[in-house]
């Protein structure tokens, strides 16, 4: 499938709803310094509705094809294969390209490669289960080749997540049908199956395995206190 279908739906009535939850959670969701380095894997063009990047210098836009905001700093590569040192950026940003990516596992491993013990990763999805995601796809269906073999649940990116050593510290849902009483917005914390995207935020753990060594069982030793006293004792009874 190809990425073009991530912007036709953002031109939807749904779309442009879904964006602008999006850009409020990632605004949120950058709480890192002006100093480290944050990555964010997939342009969008819009990064400058999220993040300014007149403040934030160290903020990188990597995409195959260039795509990001005029003023953001960018990379052009492959997502399976960083062009980045290992254990280098603070925070990477994965917004919407797992689906879309047919070495999504290969991606994942990368990602966990160039992030720093500690460091944050966040990454969002459209809902396999939401039936106007599913509902744009058939509308759209010439831009891709098959459904199941690219939408990702939740649960899968969890298992991934943990198998890589993350720790999950947020999940979110982004649930369109449903209208917060207070804000008069859509809910997007929560849990529902049909919601039309997701977002989880996850921590780099990195565990060092302290290795157990046996004890040693040697014989007591015999410890002579007052030694020297002993011996003057012993001098002055012979004489």
């Amino acid at each position: 499938m190809k990425r073009n279908f991530l912007f036709a739906w953002y031109q939807t009535p749904r779309g442009k709803l879904l964006k602008e939850l999006e850009a409020g959670y990632l605004a949120r969701s950058i709480t890192v310094s002006c100093q480290q380095v944050i990555l964010q894997i997939g342009g969008l063009g819009w990064e400058d509705e999220f993040i300014d990047c007149t403040l934030y210098k160290n903020y990188t836009v990597l995409d195959a094809k260039g795509l990001g905001c005029a003023g953001a700093r960018k990379i052009q590569a492959k997502a399976y294969s960083l062009p980045l040192q290992s254990e280098s950026v603070d925070m990477i940003i994965l917004p919407h390209l797992l689906e879309f990516d047919t070495h999504r596992f290969q991606t994942m491993r990368e990602v966990e490669r160039v992030l720093k013990p500690e460091g944050v990763f966040l990454v969002l999805n459209f809902n396999p289960w939401s039936l106007w995601v599913r509902y744009q796809f058939l509308w759209d269906k010439k831009m891709a080749d098959s459904w199941g073999g690219h939408f990702i649940s939740r649960s899968r990116i969890l298992d991934w997540l943990k198998l890589l050593n993350f720790e999950v510290t947020v999940s979110s849902v982004f649930n369109l049908d449903t209208i917060d009483s207070k804000q008069g917005k859509p809910i997007v914390h929560g849990h529902s199956f049909f919601s039309t995207a997701y977002a989880i935020k996850a921590i780099k753990r990195r565990y060092n395995i302290i290795p157990l060594t046996p004890v040693k069982n040697e014989a007591p030793r015999l410890v002579l206190v007052n030694t020297m006293n002993t011996s003057v004792g012993v001098k002055k009874h012979d004489e």
